[in-house]
């Protein structure tokens, strides 16, 4: 059922008529009663936001048209929605995770490039598993990155995630069967194909499992990580931008949060009165 129906169905306290009359009519009270109705029923605030948005839409379209005289909705605010921030794990537990990697098999020597990649590069896993041979520049310290939208970045590597890598291709992935056309892509699973997102997933998850971390965790823990234990150690969020390949500073800004241990001692370091 669409915004605008349930809005109707509200006014005319009938969930089987629309009113007409009723909907071009609605005051900004009318608006008001509806959102906390939403929120009586518990809704979330991004759905409360998105009725919000349809409505306001819906009338401004019904102002255009002449239908209606003033757009009651021009002083309704939406809730704010926030942004939920995924788990980070400590270095500790980033140990911990790799650790738990066996490496008696050549899967296990995959996983850990892998994981060095993701957290010593913050990449998406859709930047992982499309990483490829010809994209890497150890010798520059450097790979080349096709981010969101086609944009391509240069990312440092560090000399862990190097030589996890280099251990992988030079004593696994140069002796592996690859499947035709698949040749250039860095990370293989056991047919000689790219791995998918999905596998990714699994791989991270067991890995924690047995590794004992209860949090919730996916490839995107090891991007989130890498940024705030970036910021955490005083790097600038410009850099920290860059890397990430983030358009805006301010998707940027949500990595920004800091446990309160940390602010306590920047300020006891930095403050003259504290």
């Amino acid at each position: 059922m669409c915004d605008v129906t349930k809005f109707a169905h509200f006014l005319s306290q009938d969930e089987n008529k629309i009113d007409e009359p009723l909907l071009k009519n609605a005051s900004l009270t009318d608006f008001q009663n509806f959102t906390q109705h939403l929120y009586n029923e518990k809704a979330k605030a991004s759905s409360q936001a998105r009725a919000i948005s349809s409505l306001k839409a819906f009338y401004s379209f019904l102002q255009y048209e002449k239908i209606i005289e003033q757009n009651p909705t021009e002083l309704l605010e939406a809730p704010k929605t926030g942004r939920t921030l995924p788990d980070v794990l400590s270095v500790h537990e980033i140990e911990s995770i790799l650790t738990a990697i066996d490496l008696s098999t050549p899967e296990g020597h995959r996983n850990k490039a892998m994981i060095e990649v993701l957290y010593g590069c913050g990449l998406r896993v859709s930047e992982l598993i499309h990483l490829k041979l010809s994209q890497i520049f150890f010798h520059d310290n450097f790979i080349r990155i096709i981010g969101k939208g086609d944009k391509e970045r240069l990312v440092p590597v560090g000399d862990t995630a190097q030589k996890a890598v280099m251990h992988y291709i030079d004593g696994y992935r140069s002796k592996q069967k690859v499947k035709k056309g698949m040749e250039d892509y860095l990370f293989l699973n056991r047919r000689g194909s790219p791995l998918t997102r999905e596998m990714i997933f699994v791989i991270i998850k067991e890995l924690a499992h047995i590794a004992g971390i209860q949090k919730r965790i996916s490839p995107h823990t090891f991007r989130h990580s890498f940024a705030t234990h970036l910021i955490e150690g005083g790097a600038d969020l410009r850099a920290v931008q860059e890397m990430l390949g983030h358009s805006s500073i301010t998707t940027t800004e949500i990595y920004t949060h800091l446990d309160t241990d940390y602010i306590r001692s920047a300020i006891a370091q930095f403050h003259p009165r504290y």
